[in-house]
């Protein structure tokens, strides 16, 4: 059994990432514009590959503060979008998320270690999250669930596209852009909206999940991303079929 006790680091992040990401989730489908996590994903992603081409030697330093600060512009463009164009924002917030991923691809074609670099980012690898990793997701984490619980109306509305920034960029640098994208709308949908579970339920199911995918993954040494993403999609069918939705 000792042989595993390193997996309890990824699913530490694992819980934090789903305690994050699932209330986020609901808002974006309550909100309709499933495309803005994908896009806001996207350039958190793009925001680092910029900082590793333009700043070498730095990298490491620059690379959050990088993430964010394009993960924020996305931000900015999508409540542009949302304003212009309220009945065509999905398609405009999907050019975005294409403007992103076709932005990263021409920064990384000379590189010859670019196709290792989009894997990353669309991937990630959560199996090899290190301790002080945990602190900020911790931190994104508390802040989510106060959000979700203290604010209401107007405010929480507010600070909901600022705050899915931030999530996004922290889990986006820890699991990459598909484990980020499932987690915020698999069981939100099939547990949350189309079974009417609350969201402590939905969070557990997606947290099942990505322990399920992290160990399928150590196991047989599959991609962790990718195992991630199938399981917490497969879990969520399943716990959508065995359970009922609440009556009233």
């Amino acid at each position: 059994m000792t042989d595993w006790f390193w997996l309890l680091l990824p699913i530490a992040a694992s819980l934090l990432m789903a305690t994050s990401l699932v209330p986020l989730g609901q808002r974006v489908l309550e909100r309709n514009v499933v495309f803005a996590d994908l896009a806001i994903a996207q350039w958190a992603a793009l925001g680092a590959i910029a900082g590793g081409q333009l700043l070498p030697n730095a990298w490491s330093r620059f690379e959050p503060a990088a993430a964010l600060g394009f993960a924020m512009v996305a931000v900015v463009l999508v409540q542009g979008a949302i304003r212009i164009a309220p009945d065509r924002r999905e398609a405009m917030i999907g050019l975005l998320y294409v403007l992103g991923a076709c932005a990263a691809t021409l920064l990384v074609s000379r590189d010859p270690h670019g196709a290792q670099r989009l894997n990353d980012a669309f991937n990630g690898d959560l199996l090899w999250v290190t301790g002080s990793s945990l602190i900020p997701l911790a931190l994104v984490a508390g802040l989510v669930w106060a959000w979700h619980v203290r604010l209401a109306g107007l405010m929480q509305e507010r600070l909901f596209l600022p705050l899915f920034a931030l999530a996004v960029t922290v889990c986006v640098n820890q699991a990459g852009i598909y484990v980020v994208f499932a987690s915020l709308i698999a069981t939100p949908l099939l547990i949350g909206c189309m079974r009417g579970r609350s969201t402590a339920a939905t969070v557990l199911t997606c947290f099942a999940g990505h322990t399920t995918g992290l160990l399928l993954s150590a196991g047989y040494d599959l991609p962790a991303g990718p195992t991630i993403v199938v399981s917490v999609i497969a879990g969520g069918l399943v716990a959508m079929l065995l359970l009922r939705a609440p009556d009233g």
